[in-house]
């Protein structure tokens, strides 16, 4: 759980780079318990509310695939921080647990150092339409199973119930 918030990796001339690491900093580490070096931001706030911690996120992740999408970058590491997301969603469904999750893990943090470390690795990184297509198809399959899911448990319930 304790974090030392490490310096910025990119360019700052970079304004995409300095955006996402600022909305990061938001999100993930902004706040700092008093006497510790535990950082929390407000991602893991907001997820005391259930699904708007998780709106937040999905929010920082459009912001991802939109630079993403201008810059370029192949499929494995938008697979890679699609599943961050996926991963940071499930647990955060966990009452109690997903909120401890939450402070803990930092998606936001995580995905902006796959990008940041990926740029730096790839000088020339290939066009997203492929990769980005893939993930658009990824997201939209992790939306039928969330709908499917939740239906099969509400039936369940009701069943259960009556």
């Amino acid at each position: 759980m304790q974090e030392n918030i490490p310096p910025p990796l990119s360019d700052p001339q970079d304004k995409d780079m300095a955006r996402l690491e600022m909305y990061a900093d938001w999100l993930d580490s902004r706040f700092r318990i008093p006497g510790t070096n535990w950082r929390f931001g407000l991602d893991a706030l907001l997820g005391l509310i259930p699904y708007v911690g998780d709106i937040a996120g999905f929010i920082f992740a459009f912001f991802l695939m939109r630079i993403m999408v201008r810059r370029g970058a192949g499929p494995i590491i938008m697979i890679r921080m699609f599943f961050n997301h996926v991963l940071d969603a499930l647990v955060g469904t966990i009452p109690l647990l997903g909120d401890l999750f939450d402070f803990s893990f930092k998606a936001n943090r995580r995905n902006l150092r796959l990008l940041q470390s990926y740029y730096a690795e790839t000088p020339n990184p290939p066009g997203a339409g492929w990769s980005f297509a893939l993930l658009v198809f990824l997201f939209i399959g992790w939306m039928f199973f969330l709908l499917y899911a939740a239906f099969k448990i509400l039936t369940t319930v009701l069943q259960w119930l009556f």
